[in-house]
């Protein structure tokens, strides 16, 4: 009797605790979807960043891939030290220093011719081998792709130009001219190299940084278009749209 009892004691038992565990496990679950379909997901969260120009690219890629953007991003410290060192050194020396081109050219090959002829005849004093001169020249494969390169890029450039040109694109013409009219503003302000010199500084400083600041830039950048948006808004609202229409727009509207 007492088995009996214990056993009918224990099968409610078994019994409740199968009931509330099942509970347990439907809640959890129901918790665990209901919180699944409240976290929105990271493809969601993704498009929701707002980036500069609306870049849906890396800044590396943007800049083309390759070398030209690792030596812009200072992947190799060395090359981009290397060319913003070289590029600071021509600017001195032509822009400071007032140096001319042609002149420099002309020394450095006197200075060069110099060197060897006087290795030359003293090798026969000293009774050793005379400087051997390696035979420079470029080769026609080189040649032809610059060649090539150069063509392919001032056909596109002024296949670019005659678009614009036609008149199908508005903005791109307004664009175009505002872009062309600010570099004629700095090309009287300053010369071509310095314009030249300015631009590689710039294309070595401003991408690495943005790089490195990506986030803060594209918040403010962010804040700052919704500014302009709203300013434009009110200035349509109060300026534009009491300009008087014609009655052909009218219609076309």
């Amino acid at each position: 009797m007492a088995e009996h009892s214990e056993e009918s004691s224990s099968k409610p038992e078994s019994l409740m605790e199968k009931i509330v565990g099942k509970l347990h496990g439907d809640s959890s679950s129901s918790s665990d979807s209901d919180n699944e379909k409240s976290k929105p997901s990271a493809s969601s969260i993704k498009a929701k960043i707002y980036r500069l120009f609306g870049r849906e690219r890396s800044v590396h890629n943007v800049l083309g891939g390759g070398k030209p953007a690792d030596v812009f991003l200072w992947r190799n410290k060395k090359i981009s030290a290397g060319v913003i060192g070289g590029a600071t050194a021509v600017w001195v020396l032509f822009e400071l220093l007032e140096y001319h081109l042609l002149s420099l050219v002309c020394h450095c090959l006197i200075l060069s011719l110099a060197i060897l002829f006087l290795w030359s005849n003293a090798s026969t004093f000293i009774n050793k081998a005379p400087p051997r001169i390696p035979e420079a020249s470029i080769p026609e494969d080189l040649a032809v792709n610059v060649a090539l390169s150069l063509r392919y890029e001032i056909n596109r450039a002024f296949a670019v130009l005659r678009e614009i040109a036609s008149g199908r694109d508005l903005k791109k013409f307004l664009v175009v001219i505002a872009g062309l009219w600010v570099l004629s503003i700095l090309g009287s302000c300053c010369n071509f190299l310095t314009l030249f010199y300015t631009m590689l500084v710039t294309l070595h400083t401003v991408p690495v940084l943005y790089e490195k600041y990506e986030d803060k830039v594209d918040s403010f950048a962010e804040k700052a278009m919704a500014e302009i948006k709203k300013q434009y808004g009110v200035f349509d609202a109060k300026v534009l749209s009491k300009i008087p229409r014609s009655p052909l727009k009218d219609k076309k509207h």
